[in-house]
């Protein structure tokens, strides 16, 4: 992988478990050194608003905040949906059940919203949306890369951005089933795997 010598790129998370992995991955796939950030260690304070409609548009909104104070920024968004439920929760997975949302009351929500649906009905997919901004005079490859208006619109900077979006397909049990993982991976079954995420 062709990676820039001493890069610093900024995770938009304050979560030091995160930074700790995207340092780990990025250690593991670059040659060159690159540093990983977190918010707090450029200073940044306060809470970032999710506003978007889609996971791409939270994920861009996320990775303009480092932008819009020159640095290189990523930041991701992700979340279950559930055909049955026209895609919901969506980017409403983490607080799904109300304010004060916890994984279980979440899981508890949707376990009662889909009570009596049969197994066939019970597609579903994790999506991720994973977006990575910088102010447009420091761009990587503006041939990749779209001046955002949501990365823009709460900053005086042209901020230009590009976003990758994934998803796995599975499942949704009626119980749950796994010890590990956290979220709806107890309920979230992958048949090629005989598993779910937990």
């Amino acid at each position: 992988m062709h990676c820039l010598i001493d890069m610093e790129i900024v995770l938009a998370s304050k979560n030091k478990n995160k930074i700790k992995e995207m340092q780990q991955l990025v250690n593991e796939l670059c040659e060159r050194e690159i540093k990983i950030l977190s918010l707090e260690d450029i200073g940044f304070e306060g809470d970032i608003v999710e506003d978007g409609a889609s996971f791409e548009e939270n994920a861009a909104i996320k990775a303009s905040v480092p932008a819009m104070l020159g640095y290189y920024g990523i930041a991701d968004d992700s979340g279950i949906t559930v055909d049955y439920l026209g895609g919901a929760p969506g980017i409403y997975s983490a607080r799904y059940s109300g304010e004060g949302a916890t994984d279980e009351s979440n899981n508890e929500k949707l376990m009662a919203e889909m009570e009596g649906v049969p197994y066939e009905k019970r597609g579903s997919a994790y999506v991720c949306a994973i977006a990575f901004a910088s102010p447009k005079e420091k761009a990587l490859d503006e041939g990749n890369m779209i001046l955002s208006e949501f990365a823009t619109k709460h900053s005086n900077k042209e901020i230009v951005v590009s976003s990758f979006t994934g998803e796995c397909r599975g499942v949704l049990l009626d119980y749950y089933q796994g010890n590990g993982g956290f979220g709806y991976d107890p309920m979230f079954y992958l048949k090629e795997f005989d598993k779910t995420f937990a």
